[in-house]
């Protein structure tokens, strides 16, 4: 016993230590950072700090504006953009105008967590950093004798048409301050109002201002395209520090958030302090493996997932609520950036089981901007509900939180506005309709058909949330029951779901599908998938029709294979658990992340959605994936690593390995050197730490997963 007792932990020291590099450096945000529409990542390169209010970057939108201060990670539209600033050789001599001439940055030296450095085409080195709160860059002008930084206030990644105020005011030769108002995504005009105060560690030699196309010596300069200029003598000290912080408050509270992280360090000690702190985070799943581009990928996708949801409140707590009244969120962070059609699926439930109360203070959150605008949001950008996507989500974000740890905000204030929500026709969060069509959904028990799913498995959701939070078994059932509507959108006829009209004549099949098309949206009802199998004729049909649709792995929204890139598809592969199949999940899975991702540019298969696909990809490698909405358990995979170690919050300790780094059926499970013989295992089994001990094999001959099935609730 005592020799058992001494191998492993030799083997566990081993494993340990083998983990004192910095996961920051492993990180390379380029990996997402180009492409085009569906097959694009929209990640941005940039600095940024876990859940931090800034994103220090050049703007996937508008590369050649410099660097922008406010950014969403992996949102496939144009979005904020604000406070552009852009390192220039020489003196200004005529007006930047939208600062749209400006060539980009000519390579990439370092895009790591909380650090970039890249090339300017002049010769300038411009490297980033982030805090908390601020910004913080180093410019370093190598073969000029001045150098000139500019500052845009009315200019931003959306089309100016939407910037209805802006102002930016030199308060001294290394100072200035400012705000504007507007901004746009997907389409949808988004009217927040955002400030910012910025300092340089040197007085400028020259400082002034420019509106539209004129340049000139005036200390303050208001509306579109305006902006502020400082030069600097860079003949002797080359190198200009500067620093910016903003607020969705007040330029006072800018000033605040920028005077609260004012340490008098370098450059250097701010990026170190910055990497130290993504290091923590990244800590909190530790993979082994010689194979550096799988790791890479691995903490990259791990860092995306940790980048959003973004604070918004300030030092002192202050915050914009959703009715544009001042908030102060009391010994909390308020969030903002919640792109919850997306994150609902993957990223919520990665953050609740790591950083419950990141996760509690989020959620608190999305309860006060429910309070103030009427209702929950589907997409939140900074203040506003912008209605993008379809469905009742957040609900579900909540009850999964809640499900996976981060429990620690107000449960009854939570299910009053999921019950009103769910239940009143017509209610509105700000100027966005919660659920559209509720009346129909109602009365007549379906509605339009991708719109439906999202409406059984948000009722759902709110039946486990108000079970296991409040206890209101009732409210419970009623709801779980009316989720079994979309056997009212199931076609005898022809075996699929279909949409209807409101007097029950079946449309065409093509219709109703947002984004996807009903080969795709059929495997969304998770709650019940074995009802689902069962109606249509059994596990060999679902069989046949998984692998129709895993024919492909890259289809297009009206493509009707799978979708790798498409929020509906995420938990499909799981499906197999369901059917007896866990061998073809696991090697399901397995095609997806070799030839669907990949270390490049363009190595996603699709917008990342604000870590929504980086979260699917971490689950997917550690094998466990998160299907039903409020329930906290994991449908299992094959671990993509044969040794990790997830640092679990309660400093309890989660040892995932295979025997192998060869085969794709598993043989046996233990947990703990105890069987486990379902593909289903429970959150509450081991949030407390333990070894999960996968036996893999290179053939199909196992029972392994067969005997006990994964939970459908009816």
């Amino acid at each position: 016993m005592i020799k058992k007792r001494n191998i492993f932990l030799v083997f566990y020291l081993s494993f340990v230590f083998s983990y004192s590099q910095q996961y920051s450096d492993i990180v390379d945000t380029r990996i997402g950072s180009k492409g085009d529409a569906l097959a694009c990542g929209y990640s941005f390169i940039g600095a940024c700090y876990p859940f931090g209010m800034v994103q220090f970057t050049p703007s996937f939108f508008s590369p050649h504006r410099g660097f922008v201060i406010t950014q969403l990670n992996g949102a496939g539209c144009s979005n904020f953009g604000n406070f552009p600033v852009l390192p220039l050789d020489g003196p200004i001599k005529v007006s930047p105008f939208d600062m749209n001439s400006y060539p980009k940055y000519s390579s990439v030296n370092n895009a790591s967590a909380g650090y970039l450095s890249v090339e300017m085409k002049d010769n300038i080195t411009s490297n980033l950093t982030a805090t908390k709160r601020s910004g913080v860059a180093n410019f370093i002008f190598n073969k000029s004798e001045k150098g000139t930084v500019i500052i845009g206030s009315g200019i931003n990644s959306s089309d100016s048409k939407y910037i209805k105020e802006a102002s930016i005011d030199i308060t001294s030769n290394y100072t200035c301050e400012g705000f504007t108002k507007g901004g746009e995504f997907c389409g949808t005009e988004v009217p927040y109002k955002i400030y910012f105060a910025a300092e340089f560690d040197r007085p400028a030699n020259k400082v002034g201002t420019w509106n539209g196309r004129t340049l000139s010596d005036q200390l303050v300069s208001k509306g579109k395209n305006s902006g502020a200029f400082f030069t600097f003598d860079t003949s002797d000290e080359n190198e200009v520090n500067y620093r910016i912080a903003i607020s969705f408050v007040s330029i006072e509270n800018a000033k605040k958030n920028l005077a609260a992280e004012n340490l008098n360090l370098n450059f250097q000690e701010y990026m170190n302090n910055t990497k130290s702190v993504w290091d923590q985070h990244l800590n909190k799943i530790q993979v082994n493996s010689e194979n550096k581009d799988r790791l890479k990928q691995f903490y990259t996708h791990f860092y995306h997932s940790l980048v959003h949801p973004n604070i918004v409140s300030d030092v002192n707590g202050d915050y914009m609520g959703a009715d544009f009244k001042k908030y102060n969120a009391r010994n909390r962070d308020h969030y903002s950036s919640f792109s919850v059609w997306d994150t609902y699926r993957t990223q919520g439930q990665l953050v609740a089981m790591l950083f419950p109360k990141e996760s509690s203070d989020m959620m608190e959150s999305l309860v006060n901007f429910a309070e103030q605008a009427g209702g929950y949001g589907r997409w939140i950008l900074a203040n506003i509900e912008t209605g993008i996507m379809q469905g009742d989500p957040t609900p579900i974000l909540i009850a999964n939180s809640y499900a996976f740890g981060g429990k620690d905000f107000d449960h009854e204030k939570a299910y009053k506005y999921m019950y009103r929500g769910a239940m009143i026709p017509r209610l509105n969060s700000q100027k966005q309709e919660i659920r559209p069509y509720l009346t129909e959904y109602i009365n007549n028990g379906h509605t339009f058909a991708s719109m439906m799913l999202e409406y059984t498995s948000s009722d759902f959701a709110i039946a486990q949330f108000a079970s296991q939070a409040l206890e209101k078994f009732s409210d419970a059932q009623m709801l779980i029951n009316r989720a079994q509507n979309w056997k009212n959108i199931y076609n005898p006829e022809i075996k699929w779901l279909n949409s209807k009209f409101p007097n029950n004549v079946w449309k065409n099949i093509n219709h109703d599908w947002r984004e996807g098309t009903y080969k795709n949206y059929f495997w969304m009802i998770p709650y019940n998938l074995e009802g689902l199998i069962n109606i249509i004729g059994g596990e060999q049909v679902a069989e046949k029709r998984l692998d129709s649709l895993f024919t492909r792995l890259d289809a297009k929204y009206e493509e009707d294979w799978f979708a790798a890139g498409n929020e509906p598809d995420f938990h499909v592969p799981w499906v197999y658990n369901w059917i007896n199949r866990p061998d073809k999940t696991s090697k399901t899975i397995n095609r997806i992340l070799n030839e669907q991702y990949n270390s490049g540019e363009s190595g996603l298969p699709g917008n990342d959605d604000l870590g929504t696909m980086g979260a699917w990809y971490v689950f997917a490698s550690i094998g466990l994936y998160p299907v039903i909405p409020g329930v906290g358990g994991f449908s299992m995979n094959i671990p993509q690593f044969q040794d990790i170690l997830i640092n679990l919050p309660n400093k309890k300790e989660l040892l995932i390995k295979r025997n192998s780094s060869d085969g794709l059926t598993v043989k046996s499970l233990t947990f703990n050197n105890t069987p486990h013989n379902s593909t289903w295992i429970l959150w509450d089994k081991i949030k407390n730490g333990g070894t999960l001990n996968f036996e893999v094999i290179d053939n199909n001959n196992s029972n392994w997963g067969k005997e006990e099935k994964p939970p459908s609730f009816k």
